[in-house]
């Protein structure tokens, strides 16, 4: 399976490179993109660290939030089917004019409502967001959810292997998986996922997780980084060190997930916060304002904002 790796034991840890995209002439007044880092993936495939989502985006104006991300400088875009806007994204990717290499295309295969898939149902179903997304392949493909109570995850991860060795997709992954539903892919297949999108911020840091992800060489992608802009980014320990730093604490918050090393999809729709959420390479939070924040999230259980993958089958 020619640019995957497969294996049973350990993988080595993530590494972290750097590959500064094309600036178009005529955006200006945007954060240098040239700072933005990519990861590593366990493939070899090079993934910004940084990148917009659009979960609650409504299509119709995706187009324009997709298109104001690009020419702010995101390079990586994370949809999914469910999100109901592949169609408004592939018109934006379309219009940026960007050449396809520059970009890192992200969707999710939606493997509901309740009932078991197998490998035709997911095939149809990332060539339809292809067809939306007007690709001919992605930079990653996602298992939304694991549903382990439907105990079909396994037979989908084993057709995400096809459609990585068909180029296709240039990596596969999952999202929401637990260090269980992890050891069972790895033990029943043999393809370790290059990235688990799982719910991450202060008030819930999965530093269990991220040790399983370290350990396995999966890149850690956090979904909601910003807790969804509620509580979290008005506690006084997020304000003090946005005050400290002349930022904002979204940008604080972002900073604390690109030290740690984790894969950030923050997403707006205002165009001002779009680029403000790119602009959070010109500092770095200190020691202390990291153990501040890893504080927020003490206790064993943390505070998690989605649904709990254990029993999410909806």
């Amino acid at each position: 399976m020619a640019g995957i790796r497969r294996t049973r034991g350990r993988l080595p840890p993530l590494v972290r490179h750097f590959r500064p995209p094309r600036v178009r002439a005529d955006v200006r007044e945007r954060p240098d993109v040239n700072q933005v880092p990519a990861i590593k993936l366990n493939n070899g495939t090079l993934m910004p660290q940084l990148g917009y989502g659009v979960w609650q985006v409504p299509d119709a104006e995706a187009e324009r939030a997709v298109g104001t991300a690009l020419e702010a400088g995101y390079r990586s875009i994370d949809t999914a089917a469910i999100y109901g806007n592949e169609a408004g994204t592939g018109k934006a990717v379309a219009a940026s004019g960007l050449p396809r290499e520059e970009l890192f295309v992200t969707t999710k295969l939606w493997n509901g409502p309740k009932q078991k898939w197998g490998r035709d149902q997911v095939l149809r179903a990332f060539d339809d967001s292809l067809a939306k997304l007007r690709l001919d392949h992605v930079d990653l493909y996602l298992i939304h959810w694991p549903r382990p109570m439907r105990d079909d995850f396994v037979t989908i991860w084993k057709t995400f292997e096809e459609i990585a060795a068909s180029g296709r997709a240039r990596a596969v992954g999952v999202s929401n998986f637990r260090p269980a539903d992890l050891e069972r892919i790895a033990a029943e297949s043999g393809l370790v996922p290059a990235v688990n999108q799982v719910e991450l911020h202060p008030l819930f840091p999965q530093a269990e997780l991220r040790a399983v992800h370290a350990e396995r060489g999966i890149a850690t992608e956090a979904w909601s980084p910003l807790g969804q802009g509620k509580e979290l980014l008005t506690l006084p320990a997020v304000t003090a060190i946005a005050d400290k730093y002349g930022r904002s604490a979204a940008q604080v918050v972002l900073r604390w997930h690109l030290q740690l090393g984790n894969i950030v999809i923050p997403k707006s729709v205002t165009p001002a916060r779009i680029r403000e959420n790119l602009d959070v390479f010109g500092f770095e939070l200190d020691a202390a304002d990291i153990a501040a924040l890893d504080a927020l999230g003490a206790g064993a259980a943390g505070r998690r904002i989605g649904p709990d993958p254990a029993e999410f089958d909806v």
